[in-house]
């Protein structure tokens, strides 16, 4: 077990200061007229000169900076000490609150406040804010964590639409060509680099549980403050999200290509398993292209058939596989909803009634799959402990011949379950319904011990 205090201990943000040239300029007299006159107007040489300056990298920036935000998290940190008073007379430790800040940066991927970053910029965080280009902040919620792949997605819940970019391909990027990475680090001030693609398809295996396949290289400098950035070609597209991999590398960055966030889409944005909603379609790509039609669902008993094209729902026109999912939104149970769909040239229209799905049991399947009982963290706990700030769910019972029993116990705070919050018993159903039964699910928990508190990661077998 690692103590809480020696993962974050000697580790610090990086900030980044900016100066700025300040100055007074005081002129009477004919001064004041001369400068009146002088600086009425750049002449017109100098404008033909910032029209040459005007290079692809200056347009990028200049169009997609609103889309670059800043995210900063916050993370509650326990640890307790026994000091020599408590030592000797077995008194109850003492408890500190550590408030463990990172930052890093995302980018806007649909005008409705979809936001895409790195999984490690929001990794633990029990509170994350967006900060715009206007220095307006806003709560997000985390959607969903793919740490296999390093990717997140937020939802910014404020007044909308947002500026956004357009997601581009990685099969047509050329070694060679220009791009541009942007980053927000400080909320307040843009960072922008720019180089070439220097290599495709880069493998980097840190251990077995930390690899990133597929990556774009590039000479563009990416650094802790632009990790989870746009890194975008010339005609503006998001091609792929920066990621800080290697701090001792010069001249070297990397990227998670675009085409492998047009692939965890859909299952990241699995609106309806969190809306209950049930349609039976997966869409994905800029085409909205139907991947699956689930059998038996509402949207088989209609007739609609993979590689059918999205091209309306309800009248409204879906832009790409990421707009389909958001019209999902407005979906109620009992409703139908019209879409229309392009196959072999032809435009067909459907009406697609929307089902209700129950909402699972979580404390069922806790027991069921993994034999544990959960409850909410006590309020006497929290008092205790100060855990304030804490999320998760606690381990009451753990049976006795049950799989947990040799990973769990009771006390136990469990934050995540295969990645995703266990905020409460709904939460730990929504993750639990899709486990295969017999499989393995990874658990993020905390445990206090005499010595202090511990963050533990283990992988536990549920029952067949």
């Amino acid at each position: 077990m690692t103590s809480l205090f020696e993962i974050y201990r000697g580790r610090g943000t990086r900030r980044v200061f900016t100066g700025r040239w300040t100055g007074a300029l005081l002129a009477v007299g004919v001064l004041g007229a001369w400068a009146a006159t002088a600086w009425a107007a750049p002449p017109a040489e100098h404008r033909q000169s910032g029209d040459r300056r005007r290079s692809p990298v200056v347009d990028v920036f200049e169009r997609c900076r609103e889309a670059v935000v800043n995210i900063s998290t916050t993370r509650v940190v326990q640890v307790r000490s026994l000091g020599l008073f408590e030592s000797i007379f077995d008194f109850a430790p003492r408890v500190r609150q550590h408030k463990v800040h990172s930052i890093g940066s995302g980018v806007v991927i649909h005008p409705a406040g979809y936001v895409v970053t790195n999984a490690h910029v929001v990794a633990q965080a029990s509170d994350v804010q967006v900060t715009f280009s206007d220095g307006k902040s806003e709560a997000a919620e985390i959607v969903a964590v793919d740490p296999e792949h390093d990717l997140a997605v937020l939802k910014v819940s404020g007044q909308h639409p947002f500026a956004s970019v357009k997601l581009g391909h990685t099969g047509d990027i050329l070694v060679g060509e220009t791009v541009v990475a942007i980053g927000n680090p400080l909320g307040l001030q843009h960072t922008v680099t720019a180089g070439i693609v220097s290599a495709l398809g880069r493998d980097l295996v840190f251990n077995d549980s930390v690899a990133y396949k597929n990556l774009i290289q590039t000479d563009a400098s990416i650094n802790p403050g632009n990790s989870g950035g746009p890194l975008l070609n010339v005609s503006c597209e998001l091609i792929g999200i920066n990621t800080a991999i290697r701090g001792d590398a010069q001249n070297i960055g990397f990227a998670i290509p675009v085409d492998r966030l047009w692939e965890t889409l859909p299952v990241m944005l699995d609106l309806e398993r969190r809306e209950r909603v049930q349609v039976g379609l997966r869409v994905s790509g800029p085409r909205a292209e139907v991947e699956e039609v689930r059998p038996g669902s509402p949207a088989a008993d209609a007739g609609v058939k993979v590689h059918d094209q999205i091209l309306r729902v309800n009248g409204e026109a879906v832009q790409d596989g990421i707009d389909y999912y958001v019209h999902l939104l407005n979906a109620h149970p009992g409703d139908s909803m019209k879409l229309a769909v392009k196959r072999g040239g032809r435009t067909l229209n459907f009406d697609v009634p929307i089902r209700v799905t129950p909402l699972p049991d979580g404390d069922s399947l806790a027991r069921k799959l993994l034999g544990i009982k959960l409850a909410p963290i006590p309020t006497r706990v929290r008092r205790q402990y100060d855990l304030a700030g804490l999320t998760g769910m606690m381990v009451e019972e753990v049976e006795r011949n049950s799989p947990a029993r040799k990973g769990l116990e009771p006390g136990d705070i469990i934050r995540q379950i295969e990645n995703m919050p266990t905020t409460s018993l709904k939460q730990v159903g929504l993750v639990l319904e899709q486990v295969v039964p017999g499989d393995a699910v990874d658990i993020e928990l905390i445990r206090f011990e005499r010595d202090g508190v511990y963050l533990i990661n283990i992988s536990v077998p549920t029952r067949k």
